[in-house]
Parts: C-alpha cells; structure tokens; sequence
C-alpha cells in the first residue's frame, strides 16, 4: 500500500505558475454615486432634466454599457459621478449623452496646446492676472458668476490659449459640485457683457451665426449701463466695481480653491493620452455651434474672440 502524503495538496493550475505569470487582478470596480443634492434640487431634475432617482443607477449602468460596447477604445472615466454629468447635460438620452462623451473627448485630444498639461499651477500667470474669478455669491437661480476681465489680459506676457486653459479649468472645477451639473457638460444660462468696445458688436455679428439661436439669445450686451446690469443680476451679489454692494472683487480666493485642486487635474489631464480613437472621428460640433461649422483653425480663432470677450 503506497501512504498518503501529508503536505498539503494545491491546484496544479496554481502550482505551475510562477507569480510573475499569475493572471492580472480585475480592475477596481468605479466608485459608488451618494447624492448630494437637497430634495428641491432632487425635484428640480425630475421636473428640468427627467432624472428619476430610483432610476439613476440603472441608467448610468446602461451608458457604461454602451461605452463599453460602441466605443471600446476611448479612454475614459466610468465613475458613476462622471458618466451622470453627461446624462444630465442630455436630460437622460442615452445616445445623445453617449455622443457628448465622444466630443468632450475628442475636443481634448484635438486642441493639445490647451489640454496638455492642463492645471492650476501651469496657469499661475493667468491667476495672478486677475483676469477671471468666480464671484462668492450665486445668482437667484442658483448659478454661479464667473467673472472675466480681457482688460487685465497682457498678449507680450503669454498667448490667449492660457486664457482659455485657466476658463476650462475654472468650469471643471465648478461641476464638481452636483448643485451646479446640468452639463460639458456645462450650461451656460446667460452672458452679460458690460463696457465692450465697439468692436465687440462687429465681432459679435461674425460669431452669431455660428450659434444656435437659444445660445446667441443668452448674450447680453450692456455697454457702461449698469442698470441693465442690475436688472438681471442683483446688485446685492455683484462688487463694487459692477455697481454692486458685495464689496471689492477679491481675486484671491477662487485662486486659492483652483491651487488646492492641483492632484485632482494631475489625474484627470497630465497623464499620457492615447493614439486618438477612430470612433473620435465621428464627434460633432461642441453644444452651441451648427452642424457646419468645422473644428480647425478658423474655428479656433473663432473660440479665442468669444472668450476674450466675455
């Protein structure tokens, strides 16, 4: 009778593999979504952008899926979080969130002198500048006030494309928050634009007809009246400067929640791209421009007078 031996018995599968030939561990899956919105704002998206709550997972679920399965090579994050901001920029239609994914994607791999190395310390200058902030109050509705001064904008000291950097990184930062995701996904609900040159107005005209009709309806140009201003925007949220009563426009602060938000954009923009994927070439134009008009350098020139406008 031959013994049984004592040493413990393992899978010959197991056992004739080498740890460095062991199968890869599955990737983590993504973060679980907790809302934060208030039950106001929870009724506001039922009734603006059909989000049902006992529905959100399962239709965040279906966009992954969908991204998974039409568009296997695009690099991109499928947190909960993040999938949802494209739904709700297309109140929840899931092909059209789907191809929203595919422009915000394609945008950033086709304009690489503004993506590239995108974050708050690569555009300190621009900071410092004063040439925008994020007023510390909101609008009634809600809806933040990013401020831009193209006066305080110095061409010799770097190009406009650092601008529009220091703009992106500003809208990035301010959907984070879910109370202020309805897009980029990111709506625009007004443009107020005080003290323009007369130039803006000629400028203006050529933009125009690039824009659909509820975008260019969002422009409000006020020239040096202030009372205009004021009809739209409280004087109660606006500094002094605007002919408000919320005291000096202080630049400082919003610098200093951009800066503290440097390992957030490391991850997000400053690691290595991809070759560009064949589905990107099937993107539309961003939200906002008609069918025609095509993304090359007269677009951007296009983009670069819009945004120093504002």
């Amino acid at each position: 009778m031959s013994e049984e031996s004592d040493s413990p018995r393992t899978s010959p599968s197991v056992a004739s593999l080498s740890e460095n030939e062991l199968p890869p561990p599955p990737p983590p899956e993504p973060p679980g979504y907790v809302c934060s919105l208030t039950e106001e704002l929870v009724t506001k998206a039922r009734e603006e952008l059909q989000e049902k709550p006992e529905w959100r997972l399962r239709d965040v679920q279906a966009l992954r899926d969908m991204v998974r399965k039409e568009c296997p090579n695009l690099s991109t994050s499928l947190d909960d979080a993040f999938l949802l901001r494209f739904l709700r920029a297309r109140k929840f239609d899931y092909d059209r969130a789907l191809q929203l994914l595919v422009n915000y994607h394609s945008c950033r791999r086709s304009w690489p002198e503004v993506f590239n190395n995108l974050k708050p310390s690569a555009v300190k200058d621009v900071l410092a500048s004063g040439f925008l902030t994020v007023l510390p109050h909101t609008d009634p509705r809600g809806c933040h006030i990013l401020c831009i001064r193209p006066d305080r904008w110095i061409p010799s000291n770097y190009p406009i494309t650092e601008n529009i950097r220091a703009i992106y990184l500003t809208l990035e930062k301010l959907i984070q928050s879910e109370e202020t995701q309805d897009g980029f996904p990111i709506r625009i609900k007004a443009v107020h634009v005080v003290n323009e040159p007369r130039i803006f107005k000629g400028i203006f005209a050529i933009i125009k007809p690039f824009l659909k009709e509820k975008i260019a309806n969002r422009f409000f140009l006020h020239g040096s009246d202030l009372n205009s201003l004021h009809t739209n925007l409280p004087r109660s949220i606006l500094p002094k400067e605007y002919g408000g009563t919320a005291g000096e426009l202080d630049t400082t602060a919003w610098n200093a929640v951009l800066l503290a938000s440097e390992e957030d954009f490391v991850r997000e923009f400053c690691q290595p791209v991809p070759v560009c994927d064949s589905i990107l070439g099937q993107a539309l134009p961003p939200e906002g421009l008609s069918s025609d008009a095509q993304c090359d350098d007269s677009l951007r020139a296009v983009k670069s007078q819009l945004y120093s406008c504002y």
